[in-house]
């Protein structure tokens, strides 16, 4: 093997409790690496360390031979390690192009030389697909998924020597994942290592040489892709052997408990029809800015429609929600793409942002033994970790912070589950208890609308699925009618009237 780019050597991190504990790890020049665990199992932490955002408590690390301390992640990328975070840290108010060359733009006699700015970024852009989009858009117009491209295009625009992207694919279709791959090979095949923290272990089949398993911040195996299955990471990872999924059971009713008709929102939405059973668990299909998170947040009234009607159950009124208290008031819940931006108040605790859509009082007294009570118990169910409800829920890891967002909801006890990619950044093993979780709300007749990137996903849940396409829904697929290829042929086929 190739003598490492990169070693690590006992490296451990302390906060309230160690979560990273002695770990080692080699990266040779050019290899793509995979780190695996479940949430909470200190990837994110270690990922943090070797780009600088988080000091080491013990450990060692040599980068190129040389003893690597960075001070700060400046420090980290002036010594060629770049790192593509789970959360995006792009500046929203700053144009696209601006956000490719932070910290390095070109300039003429100390002038920001914009031509060439906007012609770099257009060759950036191209390089991950996003040859559509204009380098002068400000960033924070733009959909998750095609911020996630953009981060992604400001790391390959950088000479480094290591590359950590940490669950880079969340919020990418197929097409989009599969463009990303062709840039980690060239960089691969131009001696860069990459380190790739994915839960989509196909993924990790397909792309990556060699892979380590942590578990409880512990390292627990490591191992080379070809000579591994999906089931032996999964058991590393949890520790047991992997649960197989139960064949999927329908729970489709007649009754109907959400009726869509001619939603309109400028060019996002156009006209979209849909209804949703109780008990019916509805896949929304379709490429990154296919309208998909558009359509869910006009129906819940995050978002003012401009047209079109909204029917819930057998309510007789047919307006649209004005606002999310209306949409909460009428048994609609909307879990939304961006959990930092738009579905957590990260400085504040487990327990205040699970009851934040129902806080039980009585007498304007807050009861909060109960709500301890319930907190914790709706907790378990999702196997969330934490150490108090009252630890702040900016220090959960990714996933864990996703499934307070999904406890928050439950609490609500809504008809209508609005789901914007709901399993992003879960593990394997806490994905089978979210698809227990959404079997048990569709067995209660809960009606679910279930937009995901990931096809498969949609495939395994879903009773149906529709497709969407420039922001119409352009064909619809009941299970055991539909395969793979016919729902993306819809989702790139023509949408003209």
């Amino acid at each position: 093997m190739k003598p490492p780019i990169v070693s690590v050597r006992g490296l451990s991190k302390d906060y309230a409790v160690r979560v990273l504990d002695g770990v080692d790890l080699d990266l040779a020049a050019g290899e793509i690496h995979a780190l695996i665990g479940a949430n909470g199992a200190g990837k994110s932490t270690l990922c943090r360390i070797l780009a600088g955002l988080t000091p080491a408590s013990k450990g060692e690390i040599t980068l190129m031979g040389d003893d690597f301390r960075p001070s700060d992640k400046r420090d980290a990328e002036d010594r060629g390690v770049q790192i593509v975070q789970q959360e995006l840290n792009l500046l929203p108010s700053l144009t696209v192009a601006e956000n490719l060359f932070l910290n390095h733009f070109p300039h003429r006699y100390g002038w920001i030389d914009y031509q060439k700015l906007h012609a770099d970024a257009e060759v950036a852009l191209q390089r991950v697909g996003l040859q559509a989009v204009n380098p002068r858009t400000p960033t924070g117009t733009l959909g998750v998924g095609s911020r996630q491209l953009v981060e992604i295009a400001a790391a390959l625009v950088r000479d480094c020597q290591l590359l950590i992207l940490d669950e880079p694919t969340a919020a990418l279709t197929p097409v989009e994942i599969s463009r990303l791959f062709d840039c980690v090979r060239e960089l691969s095949e131009a001696g860069v290592s990459i380190l790739y923290v994915s839960h989509r272990l196909e993924e990790i089949r397909t792309l990556c040489d060699r892979f380590i398993v942590l578990r409880d911040g512990r390292k627990v195996g490591s191992r080379n892709t070809v000579d591994s299955s999906s089931e032996e990471m999964v058991a590393l990872m949890a520790g047991e052997a992997v649960t197989a999924s139960k064949p999927f059971q329908s729970h489709r009713q007649n009754r109907v408990a959400l009726r869509v008709e001619d939603l309109c929102r400028g060019n996002q939405v156009r006209n979209v029809s849909l209804e949703v059973k109780c008990g019916e668990r509805l896949g929304i299909a379709g490429l990154v800015g296919a309208g998909r998170t558009e359509l869910l947040r006009a129906i819940f009234g995050a978002d003012r429609a401009d047209s079109g009607t909204i029917r819930l159950g057998d309510d007789a009124s047919i307006e649209r929600c004005s606002h999310p208290r209306q949409a909460v008031r009428r048994g609609l819940a909307l879990v939304t793409e961006d959990r930092k931006q738009d579905g957590l108040l990260l400085p504040h605790s487990v327990r205040i942002n699970a009851s934040l859509a129902r806080l039980t009082h009585s007498l304007g007294w807050i009861d909060r033994r109960g709500e301890v009570a319930r907190v914790e118990a709706r907790c378990r169910t999702l196997e969330t970790r934490f150490h108090s409800v009252e630890q702040p829920v900016e220090e959960l890891s990714g996933g864990n912070q996703q499934k307070v967002v999904l406890v928050k909801w439950l609490e609500s006890d809504a008809d209508v589950f609005l789901l914007d990619e709901p399993t992003r950044g879960i593990d394997v093993t806490a994905r089978q208890q979210i698809d227990r979780l959404f079997e048990d709300l569709a067995r209660r007749g809960k009606a679910l609308l279930i937009v995901s990137s990931d096809l498969d996903e949609l495939m395994q849940l879903c009773d149906s699925i529709v497709a969407m396409a420039e922001g119409r829904v352009v064909a619809r697929f009941q299970r055991g009618s539909w395969s793979r290829q016919s729902v993306m042929e819809a989702a790139f086929g023509d949408t003209s009237p």
